[in-house]
């Protein structure tokens, strides 16, 4: 009987709902704010969804119930469209003020004929005789059964590791330049992003792992893979939920229109004369740092000091990277630790919280200021503190 609500139907159905509660959030959020980051990520659970929609039915006793039922034609391939679904949505949030493309439609293509050919052989079999009186008509077995789906069974587990390899690559590469760039390393942000990456890899590989055992060692039944979608709908709320609570924005705004490596750009075209790196760049830096203090300000970044040194930003990179054989990041928060230290020293922690200290010495916020103390002195502030008053 449908519905038929067990111990593997009704955990998958609960899941499921509450992920198209968030897919329905991060679309009505998209069409009011125009985050197209937000879009991308309602499709992502919009796609995974579906796809457990269509083995929820089953469990419920779909099948059973309806035998001549047409839910086959529908059931399609979902890692061709997911994979650069997911490379996008990382995409429009490391990449500055983003903007779809038509050229992007191209990742598509895969996806796009997929679901033409499905509609086609079932425009196809639907007009042949008896089709009501059966599940699968001539063209889903003879075609699709036979050849297609073991075709799509090479295709995609490559297909989706190249994707999943490039949008890494994309991830790493611009969480290197933000430390290049910013003293706030966006950490949260950050964290999200390779959350997300690696929650569908562990997705990918799981299934991948699975399809080699069912269709080599052991015919794995329908109860059998249960789990890989207990577990998919288990990610699909997760991603959900933290998807939408975490603001990316602020990382679409971050501006890197300049090579860190290279002299004079953009600046160059202000007329300004390009120097090699020179002691009296390492000593101008120094002093803004060490007299002026200019790592006082919570949202230092590389343009703020180059134009307080009157240097290019490319220029500025060079000179910290060589000079000081720092990345912008930590040579700016080293510099805030110290800070932090002479403050104990002087026992400002008795009008003070530590943070309220971290926060004077340009912190701005208590997880970057833990994060850094411990990663530059190798304890945390308070065991510091302790170390300091023994």
């Amino acid at each position: 009987m449908f519905p038929d609500f067990n111990r593997w139907s009704l955990p998958l159905l609960i899941l499921v709902l509450q992920g198209l509660v968030f897919v329905i959030l991060l679309l009505t959020r998209y069409f009011k704010k125009r985050n197209i980051s937000d879009l991308f990520l309602g499709l992502i659970l919009l796609l995974t969804c579906y796809l457990q929609t269509c083995y929820t039915v089953g469990f419920m006793g779909w099948y059973n119930e309806f035998r001549t039922t047409k839910i086959n034609y529908f059931l399609i391939n979902i890692a061709v469209a997911l994979a650069p679904m997911i490379y996008l949505y990382v995409k429009s949030i490391t990449t500055s003020n983003f903007k779809f493309k038509k050229k992007y439609w191209w990742h598509f293509s895969l996806a796009i004929g997929y679901v033409v050919y499905r509609l086609s052989i079932f425009t196809y079999d639907a007009l042949q005789p008896g089709f009501n009186e059966t599940q699968n008509g001539y063209l889903k077995i003879n075609l699709d059964e036979t050849y297609v789906q073991t075709i799509m069974a090479y295709i995609e587990p490559p297909f989706m590791l190249v994707y999943l390899a490039f949008t890494f690559q994309l991830f790493y590469n611009y969480r290197k330049k933000i430390q290049q760039y910013f003293s706030n390393t966006y950490k949260l942000e950050l964290n999200w992003i390779l959350m997300f990456l690696i929650l569908f890899s562990v997705l990918f590989f799981y299934g991948t792992v699975q399809e080699i055992i069912g269709s080599r060692f052991i015919d794995l039944g329908y109860q059998d893979r249960w789990w890989l979608n207990l577990l998919t709908a288990i990610v699909t709320l997760f991603v959900g939920i933290k998807g939408y609570f975490t603001d990316t924005t602020k990382l679409n705004t971050l501006d890197f229109s300049f090579s860190p490596k290279t002299i004079g750009i953009p600046e160059a075209q202000d007329g300004m004369e390009e120097k090699s790196i020179s002691e009296d760049d390492i000593k101008i830096v120094a002093h803004l740092m060490e007299n002026e203090k200019a790592y006082l300000n919570p949202e230092l970044n590389l343009s703020d000091l180059a134009k307080l040194a009157n240097m290019t930003r490319g220029q500025l990179s060079e000179t910290i990277n060589s000079g000081f054989n720092k990345n912008f990041n930590d040579f700016v928060n080293g510099y805030r630790v110290e800070a932090f230290k002479t403050m104990l020293k002087e026992n400002k922690q008795q009008q003070l919280s530590l943070l309220g200290i971290a926060q004077e010495c340009g912190f701005n916020s208590k997880a970057t200021f833990n994060r850094v103390f411990k990663k530059l002195t190798s304890f945390s502030p308070t065991e510091y503190l302790k170390s300091q008053l023994n």
